[in-house]
């Protein structure tokens, strides 16, 4: 089976991340700004179905997970999903795997961190909000920087944060729907307000639909575990148990928090310009609930571009071992942090701070953003299934063998890529998604571009030809 060369003499990455660290990388992954900050508009485009969006998506996303699961323990010379897409589908796929994942993150994660500065403000209004940005992005590559292990105790905490704050909501909320508490417009807190107001489709068919564009946003980065299958203890036992965890997660963290808010305050009196967190707070009484709710979101941005950076170095450090980016990146610390791949990421999420700086507001069009972001997020995903469809006709005795097989297996894999078109087709149906939709393909023209350059000048054609044969044949 052929594998991505390591250069003579280089250190390798070392597995320093514990059950606990995975445990709650995972669920990092799974909880995101877009549940505390775009779940609002998700609710104001789609009504009480937008339960049914969330659970619809996460369960798709779990067969992706499980895909990617069994496909990284059958070889644990895998460092991520680009190593098996490269070794299943050729070293194209490996390339715009990889590259396009690390576009996926720099683009959120520099949202993030304008986000970020428009957090800040809250408290320290006069504060210029660049000083805030560039704060963040030093920091968190100081804690990415002495190793991984480092990385890990960050995201744990960061994700410990978003559990605490998830479960204080649905205890104050069931709190207030089962004392009958009346808010101050008049609506009693009940579960009848789920059908109360126009049903459980109160906005129709097509805004059932959009609530899919702002959802998906939300589960964003939930195979970043994927990332991490290097620097694992025992992969074997500890990425299964992250993977298996993750309907209880979603059945916690995002159908019994959204069911509810959506019971104590009525689905169309929900804002989508704001956080329904803090204002169910708020209608419980709680004076310090913007503040406490701003940290929770502020720790959930930190967390976003904290696995952002971890995921974009480590997946620049695979490909410069694999010969799709320079060798210069594939270089480790004596610590084993691929500290250059690192810096560039750091470079690049310094735009974010530029753009705070010379930009005439804080958040930029956030649709845009998460649109660009979905999409790519997308593509990954996809390739991720059909490395699973090729590992299936290639290498049955894997798939005999291994412990942790994908349920549903084949046609659960077309069965989600054909809700992946629905979703692309879900994308198109509004005016700002669908032109964020139209400057996406720029992207992969421009790592096409890239591919052709980058293989000419290193010679590679023959000998990658002739890899791909020794792969079918084994």
């Amino acid at each position: 089976m052929a594998q991505p060369a390591t250069p003579q003499g280089s250190r390798q990455l070392s597995r320093q991340l514990s059950n606990r660290h995975i445990q709650l990388i995972a669920i990092g992954g799974t909880i995101g700004t877009g549940l505390f900050m775009g779940s609002g508009k998700a609710i104001s485009l789609t009504g009480p179905s937008v339960i049914f969006v969330y659970v619809i998506i996460g369960f798709m996303l779990y067969f992706v997970m499980r895909a990617m699961g069994e496909l990284l323990l059958s070889n644990l010379q895998y460092k991520s999903f680009a190593d098996f897409a490269a070794d299943l589908l050729g070293p194209w796929a490996g390339f715009f795997t990889g590259w396009t994942y690390w576009f996926c993150w720099i683009v959120t994660a520099t949202a993030e961190v304008i986000a970020i500065a428009g957090y800040v403000s809250y408290w320290w209004h006069g504060l210029p909000l660049w000083i805030t940005a560039l704060v963040a992005v030093v920091l968190l590559i100081t804690l990415n920087l002495p190793t991984v292990k480092a990385f890990g105790e960050a995201e744990f905490w960061f994700a410990l944060i978003k559990i605490i704050a998830i479960v204080s909501l649905v205890v104050v909320g069931l709190v207030m729907i089962f004392s009958h508490f009346t808010a101050p417009g008049g609506a009693t807190a009940g579960l009848a307000n789920l059908h109360n107001h126009g049903g459980f489709f109160p906005t129709g068919s097509m805004g059932f639909a959009a609530g899919f564009q702002i959802a998906t946003f939300g589960f964003v980065g939930i195979e970043l575990v994927g990332t991490t299958a290097a620097e694992t203890k025992n992969p074997q036992r500890n990425l299964p148990k992250a993977i298996n965890s993750i309907p209880i997660r979603l059945m916690l963290f995002y159908v019994a928090a959204l069911t509810v808010v959506m019971a104590v305050t009525p689905w169309h009196e929900i804002s989508a310009e704001r956080s329904p967190f803090v204002a169910m707070f708020g209608l419980a009484g709680l004076a310090t609930a913007a503040s406490v709710i701003n940290i929770v979101v502020l720790t959930s941005a930190g967390s976003s571009i904290n696995s952002g950076i971890y995921s974009t170095t480590r997946m620049v450090y695979g490909l410069a071992q694999g010969g799709d980016a320079p060798r210069w990146f594939g270089k480790l610390t004596a610590r084993r942090v691929p500290s250059r791949a690192l810096l560039l990421s750091g470079v690049f999420l310094l735009s974010g701070v530029v753009m705070v700086a010379v930009g005439g507001s804080i958040i930029e069009p956030f649709t845009v953003v998460t649109t660009i972001s979905s999409l790519c997020f997308i593509f990954v995903w996809s390739i991720i299934l059909i490395s699973y469809l090729v590992y299936r006709k290639r290498r049955p005795h894997l798939h005999q063998t291994s412990t942790f097989k994908m349920p549903g297996g084949i046609a659960m894999c077309y069965a989600v890529l054909a809700f992946f078109g629905f979703l692309v087709w879900a994308f198109a149906q509004k005016q700002d998604t669908l032109h964020a939709m139209l400057l996406t393909p720029v992207w992969f023209a421009v790592l096409g571009i890239g591919w052709l350059v980058s293989r000419r000048r290193s010679g590679k054609f023959v000998r990658e030809a002739a890899d791909t044969v020794r792969m079918v044949g084994g």
